[in-house]
């Protein structure tokens, strides 16, 4: 018979495992339908909804606007309240409007529920989701929980993707450049439909299973002493910053599947494989990023990592296919994938190198979202206008030069963090 203490630690293993894959499955699924029908099925997205690359761009922007509200209140509410109850409802309420857009509405329609979605998403999910991970993660674990947590999310993005890839395929009787326009829109209806019903089972996975827990909901500090201590905290400022560059490198390869169809000169859906096999990187750029991170700190590989991107924004800005060979570009495409879920899996990892107390966390992880998610307000709008002015390699030359721009203040912005942090570990040693 196995000891008893045996026993309690297969448990708490037990235990772990099942609330981080509850939190990766949730994490990723929110944001199956404001992102991954428009990042995977790009061209397809533009064509079924009829609407430009403009119009799309202004429609994140509305989503951008709303998030950036729930940021900010839904970190304090995050402090109040158990994950568990935040999260569960946010997926329910989010695959509603899944559901309502899979009638493919007008335009019109379609920025109301991105408005919505940048609500349920954000406001009652994220800053639970990410206190929820810091808990997890302990002291000296902080980079392995969100390395994890990430990893995970890209991995069942990428199996995600593949099954409403398949799906969508499986609806079309011959290749989709001849596809009826009626037949492309019933199967791109199924993918969204896929996508609703697995935000709503999730749900109810996140409702029965996570526990309910919420370590500082009986506190009696007021939300604004929280806030107040928080925005105190340079720190916390320049995390937002570093998040900010990073985010945007990330929504930097929503395009990748436009790149591959009109620079690269690939059929939709070899364009949208092109993303997913991407994708595949996600999980192990993650999860090495995070174990590198707990042992040769967040901010400082962060900082390497966007020096890196610099390099390769600046060679594709300068490419015009006729100086790169199709397999070199798609070599660097694939080497940025891994940097940016590299630092994407770690940048809220920062949060502890940033000195904020327990029961502050959620307010924290709210100020720093609502300014280093800001990118879903003006990203959307400046790339697709970017696109658009110039269609073909001259526009995605210079959407390049743009990602440049962003990754040199992805140096800028650690470094000064550093700086700052060693200065105040110096204060405290003396």
């Amino acid at each position: 018979m196995r000891p008893f203490y045996e026993i309690l630690l297969a448990m708490e293993i037990k235990r772990r495992i099942t609330n981080m894959l509850i939190l990766v499955l949730a994490g990723e699924i929110i944001f199956g339908l404001p992102f991954h029908l428009a990042r995977f099925f790009r061209p397809t997205y533009l064509d079924v909804f009829n609407i430009s690359n403009t119009n799309l761009g202004d429609v994140y922007a509305v989503y951008g606007l709303t998030a950036m509200i729930s940021y900010f209140f839904g970190g304090m509410l995050a402090d109040k309240y158990s994950p568990r109850i935040l999260m569960s409802l946010s997926l329910i309420l989010t695959s509603i409007g899944g559901f309502f857009i899979s009638t493919i509405p007008e335009l019109s329609t379609i920025f109301i529920i991105y408005g919505y979605w940048g609500i349920t998403t954000i406001f009652l999910f994220w800053s639970a989701m990410i206190k929820a991970t810091k808990e997890w993660g302990g002291e000296y674990s902080q980079g392995k929980a969100f390395g994890i947590l990430d990893g995970g999310r890209g991995l069942f993005a990428t199996i995600v993707s593949l099954i409403a890839i398949y799906l969508f395929t499986a609806f079309l009787t011959q290749e989709v450049t001849l596809a009826d326009p009626s037949e492309k829109r019933k199967a791109f209806q199924s993918v969204i439909i896929l996508y609703s019903s697995l935000t709503l089972l999730i749900g109810i996975i996140v409702w029965l299973f996570l526990p309910d827990n919420n370590a500082n909901a009986k506190r009696k500090e007021s939300i604004f002493k929280n806030l107040n201590k928080v925005l105190k905290n340079p720190l916390v400022w320049l995390n937002a910053g570093i998040i900010v560059c990073a985010y945007s490198a990330y929504k930097g390869l929503d395009n990748t599947t436009l790149y591959a169809h009109e620079v690269l000169g690939m059929n939709e859906v070899d364009a949208a494989k092109v993303f997913s096999y991407g994708s595949l990187i996600r999980p192990v750029a993650a999860i090495a990023a995070g174990i590198i991170a707990d042992r040769w700190i967040s901010s400082r590989v962060i900082l390497v990592m966007f020096s890196c991107l610099t390099v390769i924004f600046a060679t594709l800005a300068l490419n015009d296919t006729m100086l790169l060979y199709p397999a070199v570009v798609l070599l660097n495409i694939y080497i940025t994938f891994f940097l940016v879920f590299a630092i994407r899996g770690i940048y809220f990892a920062v949060v502890q190198e940033t000195k904020v107390s327990s029961n502050v966390t959620g307010t924290a992880a709210g100020v720093i979202s609502f300014i280093g998610f800001t990118p879903d307000i003006f990203f959307g709008s400046i790339s697709g206008r970017i696109l658009d002015a110039n269609p073909g390699v001259v526009g995605h030359q210079n959407y390049f030069l743009f990602l440049t721009f962003i990754a040199f203040f992805g140096i800028v912005i650690p470094f000064i963090f550093r700086k700052i942090s060693k200065r105040n570990e110096s204060i405290e040693n003396n």
